[in-house]
């Protein structure tokens, strides 16, 4: 097993990753990797990678998340175009007048409406540089501890593309779907949706407990920081309602046709028409959300890349066979692929990126241990999202504490990291093991 080219691989690209590597380099050292440990020629790796496989229908190398990478990119250009409108601000006023003396409402209100910024308006984490340091002042006022406000952002960023198939939802189950049918489990979307909304079970229960945990009343230093003076004039302009047009569009579009990129393309078009989108302005809204999802949709081609290369090594047979016989039935199997995962996406700080990279290995190795597809859903689909909390490279924190530390007072990896990984990656290794037992 230690000179099996998945195993070598895998252990390198984590190791790079924790060691803070450039998560985009940690791949690709860890795809030479697997090269170099197996059998196939160096010249036909880099042709591999890029096109995969034209013998295998599932083995399409870097092009099998084209789809992904576009959603991101469009969905970039929507977060833009809304961040330069006051419908976040206008919406924060909103909040802030209804619960500003509430602390458990305002605490739960945060994690709902965050939820939003994954399928309703999906800016992702966009939002909360906007949205966060007005409300800090209110939370400094009832004294919040703001390790719990973290870990209700952090729910509203990850759960709903785990348990709903809606904006980044939909990218993450049609991920799903895509590398289970490339690796020999035939499933639908309908398949996977009706699996993953479990999903949600434990990142409440690790909310409630965490508001719970950190009830207790905690003082930050004063500061300056307050809401602007300008922020209770503002009012729904042509630019407010010709986004709000295209966030209408984009969202009932997703849930007609099924395609985010179209969606994403349709909403783009619709702000334009209602000036939602200046014309003059256009080409800035497009490099701005370009250079918001870029990156993470370029990573998504890698880790495609990256999947075909594990594939054609040869090694996923062998390590599969050997997993089998060291988890000694289903309940090690699952805590086995739960933990694997927990350490990849910690590790390259991407859930999205995680799934072509473990359903490989993850769709045999359940079937050889006898899990039914709906349980082999349920795995693959926690063992991505699971290491999103508490991932010091993870959207889903890194945006929180640029928020919450706006007046310095909050750390990022004591205050954001650790409480999100305790209070969301437990519950999930727990429910996950209970849930794909009875699935």
């Amino acid at each position: 097993m230690l000179t099996n080219p998945v195993f070598i691989s895998i252990c390198v690209m984590c190791a790079l990753c924790l060691l803070r590597c450039n998560v985009m380099l940690a791949i690709l050292i860890g795809t030479i990797c697997a090269v170099l440990s197996s059998k196939i020629p160096l010249g036909d790796a880099i042709n591999l990678f890029i096109n995969g496989n034209p013998e295998n229908a599932g083995s399409l190398g870097m092009g099998g998340n084209l789809e992904t990478a576009l959603s991101y990119l469009l969905l970039g250009v929507i977060a833009s175009a809304i961040s330069k409108t006051n419908l976040t601000a206008i919406l924060v006023r909103a909040v802030a007048n209804l619960i500003s003396d509430k602390k458990y409402v305002f605490i739960f209100s945060i994690a709902f409406f965050a939820c939003f910024s994954q399928n309703l308006i999906p800016v992702h984490i966009a939002f909360i540089p906007i949205l966060i340091p007005p409300l800090v002042k209110i939370m400094n006022s009832l004294k919040i501890d703001r390790r719990a406000v973290a870990c209700a952002l952090t729910f509203g960023l990850q759960t709903p593309y785990m348990a709903l198939p809606l904006g980044f939802g939909l990218i993450f189950m049609g991920l799903i779907e895509k590398n289970m049918n490339a690796n020999g489990i035939a499933v639908s979307l309908s398949d996977i949706s009706s699996v993953m909304w479990l999903s949600a079970v434990p990142m409440l229960v690790g909310l409630i407990l965490a508001v719970i945990y950190y009830r207790k009343p905690r003082e930050y230093a004063e500061t300056k920081q307050s809401l602007d003076a300008h922020f209770s004039e503002l009012k729904m302009g042509m630019r407010e309602w010709g986004a709000l047009a295209g966030i209408a569009v984009c969202f009932a579009v997703q849930i007609w046709i099924k395609s985010l990129p179209f969606a994403a393309l349709s909403g783009i078009l619709v702000m334009l028409a209602g000036k939602g989108i200046e014309w003059k302005k256009l080409d800035s809204v497009f490099d701005e959300g370009v250079h918001m999802m870029g990156y993470i949709a370029f990573l998504m081609l890698i880790a495609a890349g990256y999947g075909t290369i594990l594939k054609e090594t040869g090694g996923v047979n062998e390590l599969v066979h050997v997993a089998s016989t060291l988890s000694g039935g289903k309940l090690g199997g699952a805590l086995l692929m739960i933990g694997i995962g927990l350490l990849v996406t910690m590790g390259i700080g991407s859930s999205f990126g995680t799934i072509p990279i473990i359903a490989t290995i993850y769709c045999p190795l359940a079937a050889q241990l006898g899990f039914s597809t709906a349980a082999t859903i349920f795995i693959i689909g926690v063992a991505a999202g699971i290491g999103d909390a508490g991932s010091p490279a993870s959207d889903s924190t890194l945006g929180p504490t640029v928020g919450l530390n706006i007046d310095g007072g909050h750390s990022h990896m004591w205050d954001t990291c650790v409480p999100t990984f305790i209070f969301f990656n437990i519950p999930l290794i727990i429910f996950g093991i209970i849930f794909s037992m009875m699935l």
